[in-house]
């Protein structure tokens, strides 16, 4: 394996045990905040625009991009499956200026936006999150939906654009977590490295 990029970028911070694999494109390092234990993928395309904020035990899946030049947030133990698209702005489509990143200002007017990822969500494959949208705590998205629209907590969504398909238990994930953070973090709160652990015999 060629050298991890999470430690040779300029980014605003990062933390410990980060893994940023040597073909993923990062764009504007300096605007993006990354926790611990993170992993993004050979392939993923990030462009930092106003901000990028990622949490820690967050999955970031191979041919994923993240664009739009807006706001995003990917609060703890989030995922981005292979394939998806998170735009956090977009062009003006009503035909009120010209279109594209040749075209200088004043005759193109992008819209920046923002999108916010909460903790615990997983989205499927493929699918395409458009700019405006939050997508609340534990939220599952599935494989190739169109996310238009906020999603609420705890819910299974599904389809083109998405809709709420069922609920989804958060009792056991809360009961998951919490164990985690029992083992990987000290009496202060602070994330135990993985090189630490092993040193203490702790298992992964």
């Amino acid at each position: 394996m060629s050298e991890n990029q999470a430690y040779n970028l300029a980014f605003k911070a990062v933390g410990r045990d980060v893994t940023i694999w040597p073909m993923a494109k990062i764009v504007r390092p300096e605007v993006i905040a990354i926790g611990d234990s993170v992993i993004i993928d050979d392939f993923v395309f990030m462009a930092g625009g106003r901000s990028t904020v990622i949490g820690s035990f967050v999955h970031i899946a191979m041919h994923t991009t993240i664009a739009g030049g807006g706001d995003l947030t990917m609060e703890d133990f989030s995922g981005l499956s292979g394939g998806v698209r998170v735009y956090t702005g977009n062009e003006d489509y009503n035909g009120g200026s010209l279109t594209n990143p040749t075209v200088p200002p004043p005759y193109r007017k992008p819209e920046r936006s923002f999108v916010r990822i909460g903790k615990h969500v997983i989205v499927g494959a493929n699918s395409v999150i458009l700019p405006g949208v939050t997508i609340g705590d534990g939220a599952a998205i599935g494989a190739n939906c169109l996310v238009t629209k906020d999603c609420e907590p705890w819910t299974v969504y599904f389809g083109s654009p998405a809709r709420p398909l069922r609920s989804r238990p958060a009792d056991q994930i809360h009961r998951l977590e919490k164990q985690l953070r029992g083992e990987l973090y000290d009496s202060e709160g602070s994330y135990i490295p993985q090189s630490i652990r092993n040193e203490n015999g702790q298992s992964q």
